[in-house]
């Protein structure tokens, strides 16, 4: 029943205890804060990944955007250097229908 009342914090011999008590109080504040302070840390290294993955992606397709530039870029001094001109419009595509009779008569 002292417990639930609270008189057993005010006997002599627990009077003396008392600044252990505000020591042991004064660390677990101090322990809560500091994992408050980490789990902030840690949430803060996971943006910085993701950013860091958003722009290693980016810098791969500039990359690879780089490369055919250069690509085209080479390929077109080749073409002026072989006399080859650009093509302004695109090929036109044959379509050769073979005749039915030939078909039969060579099986």
């Amino acid at each position: 029943m002292d417990i639930i009342k609270g008189n057993f914090l005010n006997r002599d011999e627990v009077t003396v205890h008392y600044k252990y008590f505000l020591m042991v109080f004064g660390l677990l504040m101090v322990m809560i804060y500091s994992n408050h302070l980490v789990g902030k840390k840690i949430e803060r290294v996971n943006e910085l990944k993701e950013e860091t993955e958003e722009y290693k992606s980016r810098n791969a397709y500039a990359q690879s955007r780089l490369i055919k530039i250069k690509l085209e870029s080479e390929l077109g001094k080749e073409m002026l250097t072989d006399s080859l001109m650009t093509l302004e419009s695109h090929p036109m595509k044959l379509l050769i229908k073979l005749d039915s009779t030939n078909v039969k008569t060579k099986q």
